[in-house]
């Protein structure tokens, strides 16, 4: 076990899978499923397509402040049931939550029901086989269940996100269990999200963001690009989310192929679709409730004034756009966890301990 855990480096249990699970749910470790007991043959054995030490520490993960090493991720690895080759995978995205601007604790402490997307980009999400087509965020594919999964159980054990202690979610959402996908870049007309923000097409990346789970937008009626897009837009104009307010925050917009043929087709970049999605989601104050204008009026530094429009981000640049699921004229937007300043999308290439690019996970040797 990790010294995270706070035990000794092993604990001996009785030899039966039913025991093993009934102690570590005692003890506050699992998410509430059965899992794969973290044995030393089966960890060692995560280490296969990393060269780093087991003892070496990746970050601290907040609240706890809990260190992450290569071990205590490879231990949570096991519990989830991921393959090997999936631990480069994670460590990229451990790195990424324990960014500032992605504010974990924040994230593992509010009463909104965020999950922590992990998003693949890249040769490396292909190599291993995370689902990026139909039922994308759904159950089906080993890669995208246990990566999300994994990282999941990282936030409880590791960074001390425990239900009603330091996870204080009012309702909580199925994607706290797992919440993984790649982006489907053969279906994208236009650049893929890691090349938007500057890493090379040939690069692999993960993207991690604190989301809600997606809400879907049907539309079999458009005939054109820009009524698809208002479509989706009028769909994101929600008083109640968390995004929606005078700055905003950072939504993720998810185009299913079909939608972004159709949008491409009439001539569309993605900049003027986000353009459009920022322009047409915004939202008078007239059309919310008169006390919750108040309140926002009464907030207001003396001789401010209120600005009239709540919008789902300060600037349309920042609301993320990709391209994800199967055939069927469905997309889908995913609300984050907060305004501006309060989470940012944070993106890492996924290295090797010298930071040179892993191309691909059977490339790298063990240590």
């Amino acid at each position: 076990m990790s010294a995270n855990l706070e035990l000794p480096p092993i604990v001996e249990i009785e030899d039966s899978l039913d025991s093993v699970i009934d102690f570590f749910e005692t003890q506050g470790w699992t998410d509430g499923l059965p899992f794969l007991p973290p044995t030393r043959a089966r960890v060692d054995e995560m280490y296969t397509y990393v060269d780093r030490a087991p003892d070496e520490v990746i970050a601290t993960l907040a609240p706890r402040n809990g260190e992450a090493t290569v071990e205590g991720i490879a231990v949570n690895a096991v519990m989830a049931g991921c393959r090997p080759e999936y631990l480069p995978v994670l460590i990229a995205a451990v790195q990424a939550i324990a960014e500032e601007p992605f504010n974990l604790n924040g994230i593992q402490s509010t009463t909104h029901p965020c999950g922590v997307l992990v998003l693949l980009n890249g040769p490396v999400g292909r190599e291993l086989n995370v689902n990026s087509g139909y039922n994308c965020f759904g159950p089906g594919w080993r890669a995208n269940a246990t990566i999300g999964r994994a990282m999941r159980l990282m936030l409880i054990n590791i960074g001390g996100g425990i239900p009603g202690d330091g996870d204080r979610s009012t309702h909580g959402s199925p994607v706290k269990f797992s919440f993984c996908a790649a982006e489907n870049e053969a279906a994208n007309p236009w650049e893929p999200l890691h090349v938007e923000q500057g890493f090379d097409l040939e690069d692999s990346t993960v993207t991690v963001m604190a989301c809600e789970g997606p809400h879907n937008v049907n539309d079999h009626a458009s005939v054109s690009g820009r009524g698809l897009l208002t479509t989706i837009a009028r769909s994101m104009r929600q008083p109640g989310s968390n995004n929606m307010s005078s700055d905003g925050g950072q939504p993720l917009v998810v185009l299913g192929p079909e939608h972004a043929e159709a949008i491409a087709k009439d001539g569309i970049s993605k900049d003027e679709a986000k353009r459009h999605l920022w322009e047409y989601s915004r939202l008078a104050l007239e059309d919310v409730a008169s006390d919750w204008v108040d309140v926002r009026a009464a907030a207001a530094p003396e001789g401010t004034e209120v600005p009239p429009l709540l919008q789902m981000a300060e600037h349309w640049s920042r609301i993320n756009v990709i391209v994800a699921g199967g055939a069927g004229k469905h997309s889908c937007w995913i609300p984050t966890f907060g305004r501006s300043g309060m989470t940012d999308t944070v993106t890492r290439r996924i290295e090797r301990a010298d930071g040179t690019p892993v191309r691909s996970v059977y490339d790298v040797g063990s240590v």
